[in-house]
């Protein structure tokens, strides 16, 4: 945290002394901005970020010709703070305009188009279209297999995106592949501290996790988590995912209040970290109501679950499959309280979503399908 201080102090006294020595729209000050900015990002101050990144490029706009490459990391830079803040259609349009940008002004097979298709491939991963999302990063990765060296950090970061859309498709030995190439090249080209590190121990945690294999996930959960406690600043956003999966497997595990306890410190770090409405608040919401359902406490859990859904509803599109997540919860609710008419609802609203937005053979289909013939059988 103290880093992130001293930049940001460096970079607004250069500001200052900028402001007094040039004009008002030197492209110096555009990159000032963007430095100010990108150390805001870093420190998952989303709002103040978008306010000093948002000021870099209308100096830019002025300043430099309409496809300058300069413009393009204004556009990038931008599109990743809303990607953070779970505004993904603006993530979206603003990294489209940095790859339309990039592909006028830079060879075909420039990193940097790499990095336009892995940030919009990221996007579509977080609005659930899947194959929209793999699409994109393969092409990330196939640009930068050609325009960078073997063991780069930037590989390691698109296998590790890679994993993840396989992972949300639910196809979890390719997510696997993926996520320990992604580990393979990190431990190479990285320091041992790196948040990139985190996050591959993170995903791999995560394949382990869905394979009940719990153990060797909560190892790696607290490896995870332990990286990013010195990485990162106390508040940051990716701590609060790190303590809502160690919380995951907690639940999972039967010990319950060490896994409300992991999910509401989660919760209390997204609450100061990101905006009210937040898929990831709906996310955390969700996994403390699977607690208490676990712990027999329907009304709390049912609650929890109808916050999250709450949420869902301002932040995702409708066809999301985090919606079918919702619906199940909230169905399995209703009919351990009774209310068997109100589950099956649920269950076939959840169904009907998934049908929608997962591959036929997702296991979450197979799922809620013997939960509503299971259901129909006590009627």
């Amino acid at each position: 945290m103290g880093e992130y201080s001293k930049a940001l102090s460096s970079y607004e006294r250069s500001l200052k002394i900028s402001k007094i020595a040039l004009p008002p729209n030197h492209p110096d000050l555009a990159a000032s901005y963007n430095n100010i900015g990108g150390v805001y990002y870093n420190m998952g101050e989303y709002s103040k970020a978008l306010s000093s990144l948002e000021r870099s490029l209308e100096i830019s706009k002025i300043a430099l010709p309409p496809n300058h490459p300069d413009l393009t990391t204004s556009y990038n830079n931008i599109g990743m703070v809303y990607d953070n803040m779970g505004e993904y259609s603006k993530a979206l349009s603003s990294y489209e305009r940095s790859l339309e940008i990039r592909k006028i002004a830079l060879p075909s097979n420039h990193p940097d188009l790499a990095t336009s298709y892995n940030n919009i491939g990221m996007v579509y991963d977080n609005m659930g279209e899947y194959s929209k999302a793999l699409s994109s990063l393969e092409r990330s990765l196939e640009i930068s297999k050609i325009a960078l060296p073997p063991n780069h950090p930037d590989l390691a970061s698109f296998y590790n995106n890679i994993g993840m859309v396989y992972y949300s498709m639910g196809e979890y030995s390719k997510a696997l592949s993926s996520y320990e190439r992604s580990l393979e090249i990190s431990k190479i080209a990285l320091p041992p501290s790196h948040p990139l590190l985190a996050s591959s121990y993170n995903n791999i945690a995560l394949v382990y996790f869905h394979m009940g294999k719990y153990s060797k996930a909560l190892s790696l959960y607290e490896r995870s988590l332990e990286i990013s406690k010195i990485a990162l600043p106390p508040n940051h956003p990716l701590l609060a995912g790190f303590y809502n999966n160690i919380g995951m497997v907690y639940d999972n595990m039967g010990e319950y209040s060490k896994a409300l306890s992991s999910l509401e410190r989660s919760l209390e770090i997204s609450k100061i970290a990101l905006p009210p409405n937040h898929p990831d608040l709906a996310s955390f919401y969700n996994c403390i109501g699977m607690v208490y359902y676990n712990m027999g406490e329907y009304s709390k859990a049912l609650s929890s679950l109808e916050r999250s859904l709450e949420i869902r509803k301002i932040a995702l599109p409708p066809n999301h499959p985090d919606f079918a997540q919702s619906y199940n919860n909230i169905a399995k609710m209703y009919s351990h309280m009774g209310e068997y008419s109100k589950a099956l609802s649920s269950y076939e609203r959840s169904l009907e979503i998934l049908r929608k937005s997962v591959p036929s053979t997702h296991p979450h289909l197979a799922l809620v399908k013997r939960n509503i013939e299971n259901l129909r059988n006590r009627f």
